[in-house]
């Protein structure tokens, strides 16, 4: 592909959605894919969820964005740090994210959260997301975030 092409590909000016998506509210990512995900199990230091891959959420190829993944990683990742009793769920260090399989739309997923360690200032989180029909493991992140210290002044 030409260097002109794929700027035409990136920038993406004007076309059917531009009006909708300038017109979105701030901060609309995360209730963009929360939106449906369902709490199964909660106890300290682990999060379960189901989740039903919707229509918002495909890519090109018609399964689970991998943005949208990456999100959940950080969404239910985050709500497994409030289980240890952190009073804040920090700012992201690193977020990692392998891709083993894909999740077509309709199917119902489970997204596990685990706190691997959460300390005074960094927490490491792990989360699996599985089919719920097959047991497949789908994608497995993990995340680290640094928990703002409060101020000794």
């Amino acid at each position: 592909m030409d260097l002109d092409s794929v700027k035409r590909l990136v920038e993406r000016e004007g076309g059917d959605y531009e009006f909708t998506v300038d017109s979105m509210p701030p901060r609309f990512i995360e209730p963009m894919v929360m939106q449906g995900l369902k709490i199964d199990h909660i106890e300290r230091g682990r999060v379960v969820c189901s989740f039903t891959v919707p229509p918002r959420l495909l890519n090109t190829g018609n399964t689970l964005h991998g943005g949208a993944t990456a999100a959940l990683v950080d969404i239910v990742g985050s709500a497994v740090i409030f289980t240890m009793g952190a009073p804040t769920t920090g700012v992201s260090v690193e977020i990692n994210v392998s891709y083993l399989s894909g999740a077509n739309v309709g199917e119902e997923i489970e997204i596990e959260s685990k706190a691997l360690r959460v300390g005074k200032a960094l927490a490491v989180v792990s989360v699996d997301f599985r089919s719920k029909k097959t047991g497949k493991l789908i994608a497995q992140g993990r995340h680290t975030k640094y928990l703002v210290l409060p101020s000794k002044m």
